[in-house]
């Protein structure tokens, strides 16, 4: 479906038509479906919100993890609703790709064979109680820090579906830091495992605003767009100058010995995080990458009977004539 609306765009390279999408763009308009937009912006658009979708879907696989084993059924409930959150995520997002002519079913298959990636953050394993904490603290902290501005990007359907996206994100990442907060507080082992928790994903929350901005092949133009609104470095350095402090509150200590405060840029310096690492884990190479796409083939083989089941339903009720009043 895709492929055959872009080449219906016989007007893609129309010189005018570019200047006049740009100038749209340059004037802070919102762009609606049914807009003329060059195929390189929908293309951009569909890779960006369908990688988001597919890690709102995979995160839950980390968490999920943890939900038999959480310690006290206030915690588990509250554990059950967050993962239920990031399944509605999923759902918002897959529906304001499904507005540029890509189908949930083509999303999902071009996760299923390699095609489209999720965030690197969910290849890595939960190991412990404190895990929860930090993915909610770090890893949803640093998802906030890059979904706050998209509320504002130009795109209508996926700058409307970050509105409720980032307020129930800011929940989780409240209920990551209050875990955290009770672990680096309670038992001397209770602190060992908040900041050995802290130590695993430290780098590669760091890795979630993507590569530098130097080494990003899509940002300039993405920008330039206002698909995305701040660049991979500003992003990591905000969410570094905010997430420090915080680290300090609680009595953990960030793994970094070059971390510290910089007067003059009124921002923390910092180590870089490993992006050969980075880079094997997108290749496929990371501790769960197989672990993670086996449980969402698992899924979508097992579902099939569903989504039939589903679409002969609806294909029949459509197929019955009007009854006359």
């Amino acid at each position: 479906m895709y492929a055959q609306m872009i080449k219906s765009e016989a007007t893609q390279d129309d010189p005018e038509k570019l200047a006049a999408f740009q100038a749209r763009i340059d004037a802070g308009d919102t762009i609606e479906p049914k807009d003329w937009m060059p195929e390189g912006y929908r293309k951009t658009l569909i890779r960006q919100i369908g990688q988001h979708a597919h890690s709102e879907i995979v995160g839950q696989l980390p968490e999920g993890n943890w939900i038999t084993r959480a310690p006290t059924l206030e915690r588990k409930t509250i554990l059950l609703a967050k993962v239920q959150d990031e399944a509605g995520h999923g759902l918002y997002l897959y529906c304001a790709a499904e507005t540029l002519g890509v189908s949930r079913d083509e999303l999902t298959e071009m996760l299923l064979d390699g095609r489209m990636k999720y965030s690197s953050i969910f290849n890595y394993p939960t190991l412990t109680w404190a895990d929860m904490g930090a993915v909610g603290w770090l890893v949803d902290g640093a998802a906030i820090m890059n979904q706050v501005p998209l509320q504002r990007t130009s795109y209508g359907p996926y700058a409307r579906a970050m509105v409720r996206i980032c307020k129930e994100e800011s929940f989780h990442q409240r209920q990551g830091f209050d875990i955290m907060m009770k672990m680096a507080n309670g038992t001397a082992a209770q602190r060992r495992m908040a900041q050995d928790a802290l130590n695993r994903f430290w780098y590669p929350s760091l890795m979630m605003f993507g590569p530098s901005d130097q080494d990003s092949v899509h940002s300039a133009q993405s920008m330039k767009w206002r698909i995305k609104m701040n660049s991979n470095d500003e992003l990591r350095q905000k969410f570094v100058d905010q997430t420090a402090p915080q680290a300090a509150f609680l009595g953990l200590t960030v793994p970094d010995p070059d971390l510290c405060w910089n007067e003059e840029k009124g921002g923390y310096d910092f180590s870089q995080p490993d992006w050969d690492e980075f880079f094997d884990v997108l290749r496929g190479n990371g501790p769960c990458n197989t672990e993670r796409l086996a449980e969402q083939n698992r899924a979508w083989d097992e579902g099939k009977w569903v989504r039939e089941g589903l679409m002969a339903h609806a294909a029949k009720k459509n197929a019955q004539p009007i009854a006359a009043e």
